[in-house]
């Protein structure tokens, strides 16, 4: 017996030029690529390497690389035209899910939803990066979030969410450790933070500094359960 006939050549289904190709196809074998060599994301060059399609039928499918990646449950990490805003907030969920100031290298792991390069691209470095975050945040101004419109604004004078640099005081305030238990994500990994209402703000409680403490995930579910 030949050594081709003890182990057979698996039939394998190849894609024929001018047959049309589903969105489903193509999303699965973005995700296959993707899954196969362990990326939350997929660049376009391995998908054309690694791939039972092109990477321009993807993008023109869907409109733009991005897009097809966002479609198929993947991240994105070349964004462009990111705003502040979203930049500063990434870095905030960083610091707040590690209770510590962000290393570089945490910009290619979850929870961050961008990557190094649009940091680069805006900043100039790293560290400006995170001299730019903290210069904002720790910037005068209104801390407060607006009051809801529709909201009676001679009982309220704040809306329910509070502001990025008012998570930010609380946070460091209270040194992103729970205000109940001492825990912090610094010192045990899985501990999550969160910055909640000392007089519920169901109840009349405002959203200033004054009325929020930070909380570990345990304490301030176990806190909603008492109210409840």
């Amino acid at each position: 017996m030949t050594s081709d006939a003890r182990n057979p050549k698996r039939f394998q289904l190849e894609h024929t030029a001018g047959v049309e190709v589903s969105d489903a196809d193509i999303l699965a074998d973005m995700r296959r690529v993707a899954t196969e060599f362990g990326a939350g994301s997929l660049s376009s060059r391995l998908f054309e390497a690694k791939g039972k399609y092109s990477h321009t039928t993807a993008s023109e499918r869907f409109g733009s690389w991005n897009a097809a990646l966002l479609a198929a449950g993947l991240k994105v990490r070349n964004q462009v035209d990111i705003s502040d805003d979203r930049l500063f907030e990434n870095l905030l969920v960083l610091w707040q899910h590690f209770g510590r100031q962000p290393r570089r290298s945490e910009l290619s792991s979850p929870p961050s939803v961008i990557s190094q390069t649009p940091y680069n691209r805006r900043f100039g470095s790293w560290r400006a990066s995170l001299e730019a975050f903290i210069s904002f945040a720790n910037a005068t101004g209104a801390d407060s979030p607006a009051t809801p419109s529709g909201l009676d604004t001679s009982r309220r004078a704040t809306g329910r969410e509070p502001s990025l640099r008012l998570r930010w005081r609380v946070l460091q305030r209270d040194r992103f450790t729970c205000c109940a238990c001492g825990a912090s994500p610094a010192l045990t990994l899985g501990i999550e933070l969160h910055v909640d209402h000392i007089v519920p703000w169901s109840r009349g409680g405002e959203t200033i500094l004054e009325n929020l403490q930070t909380l570990c995930s345990v304490c301030n579910f176990g806190k909603s359960n008492v109210h409840g």
